[in-house]
């Protein structure tokens, strides 16, 4: 009985120099997994952001284009938050500059 009690005081002593390389090693783990994540979902997706916000910021009178939402057209009005699209001759529609999602080439939609 006096045996195991002292045991039990004296290992903590014991383990208190090797437990801050333990808790270093058990957070190497956690690291490399947020590391990974960054390179692989978040970086990729700021990159797709920033090239997104570059092609809706160079769009001009005359581009053929593809919304969210699917439609086609060609762009007749420019505004700073919305555009007009002419999905069929007479047919024009306003649209959130954010819902373009493809500048197609040129004589794409007939």
């Amino acid at each position: 009985m006096f045996i195991s009690s002292a045991f039990a005081q004296t290992a903590p002593a014991a383990a208190a120099g090797g437990g801050m390389q333990s808790s270093l090693m058990s957070m190497l783990p956690l690291v490399l997994m947020f590391v990974v994540l960054y390179f692989v979902m978040i970086r990729p997706q700021m990159k797709r952001q920033k090239e997104h916000r570059a092609m809706i910021d160079a769009l001009a009178k005359g581009d053929e284009v593809a919304t969210a939402g699917g439609l086609l057209g060609k762009v007749t009005k420019l505004g700073d938050i919305y555009i007009g699209i002419e999905v069929a001759e007479g047919v024009e529609v306003q649209l959130q500059r954010s819902a373009v999602v493809q500048v197609l080439p040129k004589g794409t939609i007939k």
